[in-house]
C-alpha cells in the first residue's frame, strides 16, 4: 500500500496521530474534571463546617438572638 499510495499512508498516519492526541487530551480533561469535582466536595464540607462553627459562636454571644429583645416602644 505504501508504494502504491504514499499520500494515503501519510494521511492515515496523520489521522492516527490526531486521534492519539485527542484521546490523551480527553483523558487529561476527564482527570481535571474529576479533580475539580473532588475539590468542590471538599469545599462544600469545609463551608458546612464553618457555618456550623459560626452558628455555635453566634449562640455564645449574649443578646444576639432577635427573639430575646423586647419589641420596640412604638408597638
Amino acid at each position: 500500500m505504501s508504494e502504491e499510495h504514499p499520500e494515503l499512508l501519510a494521511r492515515l498516519v496523520d489521522l492516527e496521530s490526531r486521534i492519539a492526541f485527542m484521546e490523551r487530551t480527553l483523558i487529561e480533561m476527564s482527570d481535571a474534571l474529576a479533580d475539580a469535582r473532588m475539590e468542590s466536595v471538599r469545599d462544600r464540607v469545609r463551608m458546612q463546617g464553618l457555618l456550623t462553627e459560626l452558628g455555635e459562636l453566634r449562640g455564645m454571644i449574649p443578646g444576639d438572638d432577635p427573639h430575646d429583645e423586647p419589641p420596640p416602644p412604638h408597638y
